[in-house]
């Protein structure tokens, strides 16, 4: 299921200025430099994290709606009908999934902004939000049919769904400490180092064990 950025985030968890008081430096010499390590440490956070910090907008891709026979290999386990009624199959998959879930990836979820698709006439639809309904507890968050609706049809072409979402914690100040002390560390790594190669004059490089852990809990187990 291929994403893709559609609005970037207007600011950065870590600003310039905390960069800088972070890095004990008070000259405006580097300042385009610090700025563009402060974004590589939040591009880094968020692909190591599988989520977004700063508020953005993203478009998911998918040939067809999600159903039950597609994810799973026996061909008598369909899963329950969201709302279908009557519908006779209730079981579902181990890990408690029925089959009819998008999976919205880049947690945590804001909003879901809108949901289209190609029908068989090769028209695009636009669904009505009281069509689907939206899981952001879950992490990721789940996208479902609300009671008593299904999925439509859609047309044998690739990308034929489109679902458009807001997702991140919102302000740069809602960011997690956590992970803002991480991309400080790592914007020093960089600043401090500007090659790939580092040049052993003045001993080993010690690697701290405890900064990869700053990221650790805000790890996405599902993408």
């Amino acid at each position: 299921m291929p994403s893709k950025l559609i609005t970037a985030p207007s600011e950065e968890p870590v600003s310039l200025a905390d960069a800088k008081v972070h890095l004990r430096v008070d000259i405006s010499d580097d300042d385009a430099l610090i700025g563009a390590m402060i974004s590589a440490a939040r591009q880094e956070a968020e692909a190591a994290c599988r989520r977004a910090l700063v508020t953005q907008q993203w478009k998911l891709m998918l040939d067809r709606f999600p159903a039950p026979n597609m994810n799973v290999s026996s061909a008598t386990w369909y899963g329950p009908q969201w709302g279908n009624s009557p519908g006779p199959l209730t079981t579902l998959a181990p890990e408690g999934t029925t089959g009819y879930e998008i999976i919205l990836p880049q947690p945590p979820l804001i909003s879901v902004d809108s949901v289209k698709y190609i029908d068989t006439d090769g028209n695009q639809q636009t669904m009505a939000s009281t069509d689907y309904k939206v899981d952001a507890v879950t992490e990721p968050a789940r996208l479902v049919p609300a009671y008593g609706k299904t999925w439509p049809a859609t047309r044998n072409e690739i990308n034929a769904v489109e679902v458009t979402f807001t997702c991140g914690y919102g302000t740069a100040s809602a960011v997690p400490e956590a992970i803002k002390s991480w991309m400080k560390l790592r914007i020093g790594a960089m600043y401090e180092n500007r090659e790939s190669d580092v040049a052993l004059l003045r001993g080993s490089v010690g690697e701290m064990p405890f900064a990869d852990k700053l990221l650790a809990p805000f790890r996405a187990l599902r993408f």
